[in-house]
């Protein structure tokens, strides 16, 4: 019988992975976010981005969390899009 050093909370290699792009995508939200001019702009946008993704940081379906990664990085690619028209 093979015992695991593992913890019985540790994450699979594809969960991690997940995890990984999830928090890139945040974080390089945030930092987009920064880049927005108006403070009202940028508290709005920094709220909304920590409410969706403390919302929904417990999913654990798969195809759920995929949405939603490809969601995340279309909102932030629009963003950064937006940003770049702006200061054009």
């Amino acid at each position: 019988m093979t015992v695991s050093r593992l913890p019985s909370a540790a994450l699979s290699l594809k969960q991690f992975l997940h995890r990984q792009k999830v928090l890139g995508i945040y974080r390089n939200m945030l930092r987009t976010i920064r880049r927005v001019p108006d403070e009202a702009d940028r508290k709005f946008l920094r709220d909304w981005a920590r409410d969706e993704f403390h919302r929904n940081k417990n999913v654990t379906h798969e195809d759920a969390i995929r949405m939603m990664i490809t969601q995340a990085s279309n909102h932030l690619e629009e963003l950064q899009k937006s940003l770049a028209l702006a200061h054009s």
